[in-house]
């Protein structure tokens, strides 16, 4: 095979066979920033708005859907000081089908110590792509 031919091939047939995933990946990605971005500015709903309808939140307690999440993470961090200020790191994406991933990292919140200090912990989240755009269906945080 020729060069020109090899680069040919490499264009056809491995790079749009890449291109799915590195979507997927990207989007997730966006999605992360969004919850992060979200949460530093304070705006729960936001954060909360990246979970699907009716996700599972697996913490000290069963948490069933976006509306009861969203009065979960309102009651546990009332205040900006509770909130304090969010980052991911460790991040590893796995992609299961076209519309399944899986999400872990760890997180930490660098608060001051009138908010409660800093703390962290690891997470797994099972992200879905519904209607087009990806959702967490399932958050397991400790």
């Amino acid at each position: 095979m020729k060069p020109h031919q090899a680069l040919a091939f490499l264009f056809a047939f491995l790079l749009p066979a890449r291109l799915p995933a590195f979507d997927a990946e990207s989007q997730i990605k966006a999605v992360l920033t969004t919850q992060v971005e979200s949460w530093n500015r304070g705006d729960i709903p936001a954060f909360v708005a990246t979970y699907a309808d009716d996700c599972i939140f697996v913490g000290k307690k069963l948490t069933q859907g976006r509306a009861q999440l969203l009065e979960r993470y309102r009651k546990t961090y009332p205040t900006p000081a509770a909130m304090g200020h969010l980052t991911f790191t460790s991040l590893a994406i796995h992609l299961l089908d076209a519309d399944v991933a899986t999400v872990t990292a760890e997180w930490h919140l660098d608060r001051s110590r009138e908010g409660g200090g800093p703390v962290g912990g690891i997470f797994s989240l099972v992200f879905h792509r519904q209607n087009g755009l990806w959702k967490i269906a399932l958050d397991h945080t400790s």
